[in-house]
């Protein structure tokens, strides 16, 4: 996404990890920050200049867990971050609309490759 935001002309101004927003996790009711992967500034096709704050999920973590047959860790675990998640991008939304910003989040299916890479986890929740 680095390279493609650097050699794109049709984005302006970009920067990562930035932007720290505060939420509330479902999963422990304290207070924690978010800090979505991108600010950016971009053209539109019409010349309009527009803002966003972005963010990279792989696909399975933007949908509702499937019920399993038998509740295993596993599944508790993708009930957890879907929920933090849900959260997060919540207090996104409201900040961009706050800010005259645009929401999104990109999966691997709208960057065109077949799976998103294991990142090593940012000590940042």
């Amino acid at each position: 996404m680095f390279v493609r935001l650097d050699q794109d002309p049709t984005f302006l101004k970009w920067s990562s990890e930035e932007l720290v927003i505060p939420y509330v996790s479902p999963v422990d009711g304290k207070v924690h920050r978010y800090f979505p992967d991108f600010i950016m500034e971009y053209k539109t096709r019409t010349g309009e200049i527009k803002r966003a704050v972005c963010e990279i999920k792989p696909f399975a973590q933007t949908i509702s867990p499937k019920i399993p047959k038998r509740q295993n860790v596993r599944y508790l675990t993708e009930v957890a971050t879907y929920a933090v998640n849900q959260e997060k991008w919540k207090q996104a939304r409201v900040w961009a609309e706050r800010n005259k910003m645009d929401f999104v989040i990109l999966t691997e299916n709208d960057l065109g490759i077949s799976q998103l890479p294991k990142l090593k986890r940012s000590s940042r929740s």
